[in-house]
């Protein structure tokens, strides 16, 4: 796909991935605007990129997708590029009898609902375009769970699944469906701590965002930078082993030394 000269909408875009995948698409000759829940945030980013178009927007809720898809469409008609981006990561202990129900599936309504009910609500415009392409930013945990955030883990599962059988019912048309599942890469999502991460590669974000960006260039629909590739060949020939190491943390989280 030709990856300048679009019109592109980036959720959760004020800041880690999704500020760095406006800051090179813009680099590009692109139009892009951003969305994001703190007005703070979006205002930083607009300062540092004054061509960016920001947009107070949560996809957690559907009435502000609803409002979103006027605002974008109609003062960006040529809006051919959505990139499900938005998320949020949460440590959950299950065992902690003080966890409440509300906000246990944040995850779901961002991560999962956000992309889906985004996907919904702005196909019929991208199909009108000449060439469009939905962009869903899964993870590499959504080939192998990573137990200290259960929730957080299947929806990036669930969001690869859906990326799947979307780019199926969209074969017939020109919207294109790339899914990019980043590693563990150094943006303040990434909170843990140092006996957590032995033996992973932290990759830097521009370093994540240029791989993704060329994948994209190249066609190719399912993007895998860094240790993703390793961790979905591991989720095949030795799940068991590779799960395990993810598992370790879980530990440290249950005797509360985290």
């Amino acid at each position: 796909m030709n990856t300048s000269g679009n019109t592109i909408l980036i959720t959760g875009g004020s800041s880690g991935i999704g500020l760095e995948f406006a800051r090179r698409f813009l680099a590009l000759g692109n139009t892009v605007i951003v969305t994001g829940r703190n007005e703070k945030k979006l205002e930083k980013a607009k300062a540092g990129l004054p061509k960016l178009e920001v947009l107070k927007s949560d996809v957690g809720r559907p009435e502000d997708i609803e409002k979103l898809y006027q605002a974008v469409t109609s003062r960006f008609p040529a809006l051919n590029v959505l990139v499900n981006n938005a998320g949020v990561m949460h440590q959950i202990n299950f065992h902690d009898e003080n966890l409440g129900l509300d906000g246990l599936t944040e995850e779901i309504d961002i991560n999962l609902k956000g992309p889906i009910r985004m996907a919904k609500v702005f196909l019929p415009h991208l199909k009108k375009q000449g060439e469009s392409a939905i962009v869903n930013i899964t993870s590499g945990l959504a080939f192998v769970p990573f137990p200290t955030s259960p929730v957080y883990s299947c929806t990036k599962a669930a969001l690869h699944s859906f990326s799947l059988s979307l780019r199926v019912q969209l074969k017939h048309t020109r919207v294109k469906v790339f899914e990019v599942a980043p590693p563990a890469t150094a943006t303040e999502m990434l909170t843990m701590n140092e006996e957590d991460m032995k033996g992973v590669s932290i990759m830097k974000v521009d370093d994540m965002v240029e791989a993704s960006i060329r994948g994209i260039a190249a066609d190719r629909l399912e993007i895998r930078p860094g240790q993703s590739n390793s961790l979905k060949l591991m989720s095949r020939v030795a799940p068991e082993f590779i799960l395990k190491q993810l598992s370790r943390p879980v530990d440290r989280m249950l005797s509360g030394t985290r």
